[in-house]
């Protein structure tokens, strides 16, 4: 980052660095950090060494954290939060990390260097963890330490050919406006494609206490994309396709109605390109692992490689021919939103991991061009307005 930065930022689970990439070169990075050495290492090599620290949370303390900045980003572990996980909530050992972000908050707050802004990212999950407790005990040390929150859920494919829904709980410091066009003053309908059922459930069920200090955030709707999956992928004869027997395999998995997708597209005229992925599914009461594929342009929700239903695959449909393949490290990359030129891990898995476990780039531009930047401009302006 150059001297021309206005804005500054700490980054918290920073992984590969995806948030700093979406706040781009207007903002200056003061400190960045993950536990996770291989995440650190993809870090130092696409933005250097400087400011990154490879530390657990909880072992660091505001002494480590230089002056003060605009925004804390922290996109938190979710594995105790996910529908794939085990539900431990904010007790998990790894979600229960937001405390150690939050500890070194409560400090800078007492130094008079907390933050104006703060932005938490997570699985749509911790709406309902335990219950709607575990949003409640987050939204209680938002507001103990001084800020009015809101949350939203935004889905990747505004922006990108990845469904990929995600909370982003947005915070602002109390004795800092907000600007009239960035919040709404009634809860919005069912039609806000940022504010779904969850959401709006989450907000009416927190104690008055809480409600008094929510905001409602006022998005633009992003214009519709027009890149589809095929777009981010790598070329047919540039990558290794299955032997036909595992893709014989891949279609002996599918139940009739993806089975009737696959036929459907055979009758196009031109290649189609689909993701494919493994699930368990239950029928009759047993448990069976099935393949299932979508032809509307996006690729499933990437996630991290653990077991065989997190992995996605392509498959190419041209006429009778139906061929499948391992998606690719930098096909997972351009999904999120990671430039070409990013130096991805060489292992494989690894940058498989560094991808499934991060923040969509463009989403974090689309929250720095339409909230962040505003507030701070604003709350910059209105003391040279008093005067």
């Amino acid at each position: 980052m150059g001297g021309d930065s206005r804005y500054s930022y700490y980054e918290f689970f920073a992984g590969g660095g995806m948030a700093r990439l979406g706040l781009g070169r207007g903002w200056s990075c003061q400190f960045a950090n993950d536990i996770d050495a291989d995440k650190c290492k993809a870090y130092a090599a696409n933005f250097g060494g400087n400011h990154l620290c490879q530390r657990d949370v909880f072992q660091l303390e505001s002494a480590d954290l230089p002056g003060q900045v605009d925004l804390a980003w922290a996109s938190f572990p979710c594995q105790d939060l996910s529908l794939a996980g085990p539900r431990a909530g904010l007790k998990g050992e790894r979600s229960g990390v937001f405390y150690g972000f939050w500890h070194l908050m409560e400090q800078l707050k007492a130094e008079g260097r907390n933050p104006p802004l703060i932005a938490l990212e997570n699985v749509t999950g911790l709406l309902n963890s335990r219950g709607g407790e575990d949003f409640a005990l987050l939204c209680q040390s938002l507001a103990d330490g001084g800020y009015r929150f809101g949350a939203v859920e935004i889905d990747a494919k505004w922006f990108l050919p990845q469904s990929r829904p995600r909370l982003f709980i947005l915070a602002l410091r109390d004795d800092i406006p907000v600007p009239a066009d960035l919040s709404l003053e009634v809860a919005p309908d069912r039609l806000s494609p940022f504010h779904p059922k969850a959401i709006r459930k989450a907000a009416e069920d927190l104690p008055q206490a809480l409600k008094d200090h929510w905001i409602w955030w006022a998005l633009p709707v992003p214009p519709v994309p027009n890149q589809i999956l095929a777009d981010a992928l790598e070329p047919a004869d540039a990558v290794d396709w299955h032997p036909r027997t595992e893709t014989r395999r891949f279609l002996s998995l599918m139940s009739d109605t993806h089975t009737a997708k696959v036929t459907e597209a055979q009758a196009s005229d031109a290649p189609v390109y689909g993701a494919l992925y493994r699930r368990m599914r239950t029928q009759d009461g047993e448990k069976h692992q099935r393949a299932e594929v979508r032809f509307d342009g996006l690729a499933g929700c990437l996630r991290t490689p653990g077991g065989g239903s997190s992995r996605q695959f392509i498959m190419e449909v041209d006429g009778k021919q139906v061929r499948t393949r391992p998606m690719t490290a930098r096909e997972y990359a351009r999904l999120m939103g990671l430039p070409d030129d990013y130096v991805l891990p060489e292992r494989h898995t690894t940058a498989l991991h560094l991808c499934g476990d991060g923040v969509v780039v463009n989403v974090v531009a689309f929250l720095r061009t339409h909230v962040f930047e505003p507030i701070l401009d604003e709350a910059r302006a209105t003391p040279l307005a008093a005067e």
